[in-house]
Formats: C-alpha cells, structure tokens, sequence
C-alpha cells in the first residue's frame, strides 16, 4: 500500500535486517536520506534468518528484553519507544528497504518486515523472499501493532483487542495509515478508532508520537517522533525521527522548508495513542470504509 501525501503518491522506505542473538545499539539521529527510490521486484528466494525458536531478531530481542515501565498518564508511547531499540541498525545491512512504486506489489507485499497477525488472519504481509524488508509506512504500523499488543500483554488483556476493533477495523485503520483516501492518515487512523487523540500544537509532542509529514518536493513520509531540532533562540527547525528510510530502519533528522530543508510544517500530522483507560467508543457504520485492496 502506497502512502499518499497531499494526493500525492509516495511510498515509505525498507530496510532489511538478520541479526543473532545481540541486543542492537541505539542509533543516534543521522543527516536525512536522498529522497525515496523505486526498487524493483526482488528475486523471492531466501529462507526468513530465525533462531532456533522461530524468533525474528526483532522478535528475539523483545522476548528477552525486561518489561516495559508506564509513563505518568498510562500512554503507548513508552512501549513504541521500546519497541524501536529492537531493530538492529541500518549499518548491519538486515532490514534494508524496499518499495517498488510501479509494481506496488500488494498481492505480495505491505511494507513490513514479517506478517502481522489480528484475531488470526494476516493484517499486512511481509516481503516473501525472507529479506525482511519494509517501507514507512509499513514499518510505523508493525510498530503500531507491536507496541499495542505488548502493552496489552503487560496489562494482563488479550492482546488482539484494540478497543474492540475487528479484523476489517484494523485492515482499514492500515489503508488510513498508509493514506489511500482523501485526508487520511495515522491520526485520522488513531483519533476514528477511539485510541487516542490528535497532536496539533508542536510543543505538546513526545518521543513515540507517530507522524507523517509531506515535503515541498511532493514526497511524503511516515515516522515515529523523536526530538524537535531547534535554533539558539528555541525555534524548531526541524524533526528527529525514526523510520524506515532509505539507508534502513533507524533514526534520521530533515529539516523545515523554512529552516533549510523540505519538511512542510502545516502537513506535518502528529497524533498518540492514549490510555487503555481512556479509549473511546467507535461507531464504524461512520467510519470511511477503504477499500484500496483485499485482506
């Protein structure tokens, strides 16, 4: 699935990864990738790289990594962040990216490293040559899903029940996370399905928001939020963030159009996932209904 920034087309970055049995260090924000490339169809032929258990790295390393500690107000955030120290660094050369924009490959791929699961069916396939590629947008949903399910685990509660979301809720939460219609995106994703709320003053953002944010060159990206970068008289000019990016899944810092760079403040999206505890009812029968692909 593409990501759509502006009604334009853009489709995020993969990156693949194999790692064993090593915690991978955190990367530090590095200057931002060239803009996104298309990558054609790769050769479907490698083995998916698991341990003896059938563990993924990222798997591995979250099933011996300690629990997760709650922030203040009980949010998501603490466990995006988690999740993101498990995927080695683009320097490893194991997640590496991948998106073909002609070919678009939904039949067989939607920009995750491995399939994710919901109440039993695959909501988003991962690349079948075993490379454990992705793309933005998938990436920032796998670590959607990821986070929402640890945090579920910790709390004692199944953990395919996101506020009592379906199959076909989830399936067309990801077609707005992955902006197949007018005005979609992660927040809009978040805010419908009643988990959590938009962010639209800047200073209110936190490490482990998602993001998405269109450029004046008409690409687009989807990202989890790291830090503001300001100026010496505390203006931001800019974005930390992490992602997957050319380069690989990891961290990368651009700039505002107004500071240098390419990044458009007023399509720069912010939202976060709240409290369990304050999730709200949906009425899915008002809910836009995607229908971009078959699940």
């Amino acid at each position: 699935m593409a990501c759509r920034m502006r009604n334009t087309l853009f489709v995020g970055v993969l990156l693949v990864v194999t790692v064993v049995g090593c915690a991978p260090t955190v990367q530090e924000p590095v200057a931002a990738d060239p803009e996104p490339v298309s990558v054609p169809r790769r050769e479907i032929r490698r083995p998916y790289p698991v341990d003896f258990r059938n563990f993924s790295p990222v798997d591995k390393w979250l099933a011996e990594a300690g629990p997760v500690i709650d922030d203040a107000e009980g949010t998501l955030n603490p466990y995006v962040l988690h999740v993101i120290k498990a995927y080695p660094p683009p320097e490893t050369g194991l997640y590496p990216y991948h998106c073909d924009f002609k070919l678009k490959e939904y039949d067989i791929y939607n920009g995750v490293t491995q399939d994710m699961w919901y109440q039993g069916r695959v909501v988003a396939k991962a690349y079948p040559d075993g490379s454990r590629c992705s793309y933005c947008c998938g990436l920032t949903f796998e670590v959607f899903i990821r986070a929402m399910k640890l945090r579920n685990e910790q709390a004692g509660l199944p953990i395919d029940d996101f506020n009592g979301m379906d199959f076909y809720d989830l399936f067309n939460l990801l077609q707005f996370w992955y902006i197949e219609g007018q005005g979609d995106s992660p927040q809009r994703g978040i805010v419908a399905y009643g988990l959590g709320q938009a962010i639209d003053n800047f200073e209110d953002a936190r490490p482990g928001d998602f993001c998405d944010f269109s450029r004046s060159t008409g690409s687009g990206h989807s990202v989890i939020f790291v830090d503001w970068v300001r100026d010496a008289d505390g203006k931001i000019t800019g974005m930390k963030y992490f992602s997957a990016n050319t380069s690989g899944v990891g961290y990368l810092t651009e700039y505002f159009s107004d500071s240098g760079g390419k990044l458009l403040r007023e399509w720069t999206r912010l939202a976060r996932v709240g409290p369990i505890s304050e999730y709200r009812p949906f009425d899915r029968q008002t809910i836009p209904r995607r229908k971009a692909y078959a699940p």
